[in-house]
């Protein structure tokens, strides 16, 4: 990569990893469309993925301690494992843009159930028997295309969590895709010459953490949700 395609990649990695710390959610939103005007989306999804693991795995640690708060997360992030080595095999054969398009359907659909239910929560028997799906689905598209945030983060909300098991079950889910993702990438070669300008991001991603949980510490329940909702509509 040039000097100049380095800095996009580094600044988007900031920006993004910024929201992330702060909601759980944001990084590949904000990396993925930015490194594709300099790159191609193959190599803009290959360049975030160590950030983004990295940056999920910080928070997961971070968070550990709320597990006991969340519902059905280690069925979930199996399947999100599973889902996130297909996805990752399929990364170079499947066009992006119906799958894109899936995503913001996802996310309209959310954001209207949202608005016009906002006490919608989904129960403990249908979290449970839905999970394979929902988690199968997050991880094939955070390996086809590096985002899975709007089907992590609209399940998740709708099971009515506190936003510190929220970001940790978002972050486990994305951990889970991701950790199954990688090493599909570097088996692949996937990761020849951009090595250097992947493990250099990881750096500037891990330091927004102690910023992130400033941030968010400093936002009521309502506002945290309220951000949440706006970076979905964003990611749209």
């Amino acid at each position: 990569m040039t000097t100049s395609q380095i800095v996009v990649v580094m600044v988007s990695v900031i920006i993004g990893a910024v929201l992330k710390s702060t909601s759980g959610i944001g990084m590949p939103f904000v990396t993925i469309p930015a490194i594709s005007y300099i790159a191609t989306i193959e190599e803009a999804v290959v360049v975030g993925a160590l950030p983004n693991l990295a940056l999920n795995l910080a928070l997961v640690w971070a968070q550990r301690s709320h597990w006991s708060r969340t519902r059905d997360l280690a069925r979930l992030s199996a399947f999100a494992f599973v889902g996130g080595a297909a996805g990752t095999f399929l990364l170079v054969s499947l066009p992006e843009k119906p799958l894109i398009a899936v995503l913001i359907l996802v996310v309209l659909g959310y954001v209207a159930l949202k608005l016009a239910s906002p006490e919608f929560a989904v129960g403990p028997e249908t979290s449970h028997r839905w999970a394979p799906v929902v988690g199968s689905a997050a991880g094939i598209m955070q390996g086809a295309v590096g985002i899975s945030g709007p089907i992590v983060v609209s399940w998740v909300q709708s099971l009515r969590l506190d936003r510190n098991a929220q970001i940790l079950a978002v972050t486990v889910l994305f951990a889970a895709a991701g950790i199954s993702q990688f090493p599909v990438l570097v088996a692949s070669g996937e990761l020849k010459g951009l090595w250097i300008v992947t493990l250099a991001a990881c750096i500037p991603a891990l330091a927004t953490v102690p910023l992130g949980s400033r941030i968010r510490d400093r936002l009521s329940s309502a506002a945290f949700d309220q951000f949440v909702l706006a970076l979905l509509v964003f990611s749209a």
